[in-house]
């Protein structure tokens, strides 16, 4: 014990400049910089892809129900039994029914892509709540025969059209008359603005009253299908199949948020993975700078090695000494970049910002990444396989230096010194 309490003593005394020879702990002081900058970036991306992975899951499953089930027809017929029974399947919180379709909307000169979802607004908002993300509008002005539209606000922006406007919505489906096939279409009063965050969804989403959109698609009483909302979304797949064979019909599908966005999150995760890998690189880099500092120190003490040796210290305890001050100055390197990494992740978003209005540009365009803010979240889990990992390759960087210590003669020391 006492032994150990000692060269544990030496090992941190070694990590302080002497009067003459500050330079090694100049060198000490670089390597616990390199460390903790290497360990504080490896956070903030970990942080940074956790963020993204969580908004987008949030966003997604604001707008997209937890599972849907329909028809290879895309007809859904008698679906108000099949909603009362699904609203009491175990595992199912609510059941709405919706139609939807591919469409196009006209306003004046510009013209675009959407898609159109027909909803019932009270059934609607038990399985997903659109009212926190209207800008403008409520989801009741959706009454069936008034033919109203709530717009996604980069599809707002791109019709030039607010509040009040009327736009064409014009659908595949036509009729035949005797001069062609013309495009049924129809005039919609714009009753609302929504914005999910997501350009990809605010920039094609528009929603009808479900009877207006029947009157247009022509599909009478049917549904496209049944949309749920679940207790444990994390159950989908599986409370999905058996609801669907819970309500009977062999043409029945299922379709739910893990694999309908799972190139998303797949993409996330491969490259979460691959950062990792790379940035490790320069945690390793910053780890292995620990050896030349290690051999510097070595250099530097050979003559109070001689001394210990002489005193009766064992080529362990000297051996010991050395793996101590590396250890240490890993640990103090980890430490340094776990504050630095949480601080800088916790406040990226500001901190980005605040760059942002230095420079005058944005560097998140929604219509690239989906979003326009910087998110990152923070997990234990992350920080903890960090730490290990950094600690490990500080320890195994000492192993060198203090073997070779450790081999040091006393006689050949005194002598050379």
């Amino acid at each position: 014990m006492m032994g150990y309490w000692y060269e544990g003593f030496v090992g941190l005394r070694y990590l302080r400049a002497s009067p003459k020879r500050g330079s090694v702990s100049l060198i000490a002081g670089i390597a616990i910089f390199g460390l903790s900058l290497g360990v504080a970036v490896l956070i903030v991306v970990l942080s940074v892809m956790n963020g993204f992975e969580e908004v987008l899951r949030t966003r997604i499953l604001s707008l997209t129900a937890h599972a849907t089930i329909s028809t290879l027809d895309g007809r859904i017929a008698e679906w108000r039994p099949d909603v009362a029974k699904l609203q009491h399947f175990p595992g199912i919180e609510a059941a709405a029914p919706y139609i939807e379709e591919q469409g196009m909307l006209i306003h004046g000169d510009r013209s675009s892509g959407v898609l159109v979802r027909g909803v019932l607004p009270e059934s609607e908002r038990q399985v997903v709540d659109l009212r926190p993300h209207l800008l403008s509008g409520r989801m009741s002005d959706l009454a069936g025969g008034k033919y109203r539209v709530i717009l996604g606000q980069a599809l707002a922006e791109e019709l030039a059209a607010k509040v009040g406007d009327r736009v064409v919505l014009l659908v595949a489906l036509g009729d035949v008359t005797p001069i062609g096939v013309i495009p049924r279409m129809r005039a919609f009063e714009v009753a609302g603005i929504l914005s999910i965050g997501m350009y990809e969804y605010d920039r094609r989403i528009a929603i009808v009253s479900m009877p207006d959109a029947a009157r247009l698609l022509r599909m009478g009483d049917d549904v496209t299908g049944i949309r749920l909302r679940l207790t444990d979304m994390y159950a989908a797949p599986r409370v999905a199949r058996a609801a669907a064979l819970a309500i009977g019909g062999d043409n029945l599908e299922t379709q739910d948020w893990t694999n309908e966005h799972a190139n998303f999150f797949r993409s996330i995760a491969i490259t979460k993975r691959i950062l990792f890998f790379i940035l490790s690189l320069m945690v390793a880099v910053a780890a292995f700078n620990i050896v030349s500092t290690m051999v510097m120190v070595v250099k530097d003490k050979r003559r109070d090695i001689a001394i210990l040796r002489t005193f009766g210290a064992s080529p362990r305890g000297i051996l010991t000494i050395f793996v101590v001050q590396g250890s240490l100055i890993g640990l103090l390197g980890i430490g340094a970049g776990v504050l630095l990494g949480v601080v800088v992740a916790v406040n990226l978003q500001e901190l980005v910002h605040g760059l942002e209005s230095i420079v005058g540009f944005k560097f998140l365009d929604a219509r690239v990444y989906f979003m326009s803010d910087l998110p990152a979240r923070v997990r234990v889990s992350d920080v903890v396989r960090i730490c290990g990992f950094a600690f490990v390759l500080a320890c195994l960087s000492t192993l060198y230096p203090a073997a070779r210590a450790a081999r040091l003669l006393p006689a050949e020391s005194l002598r050379n010194d």
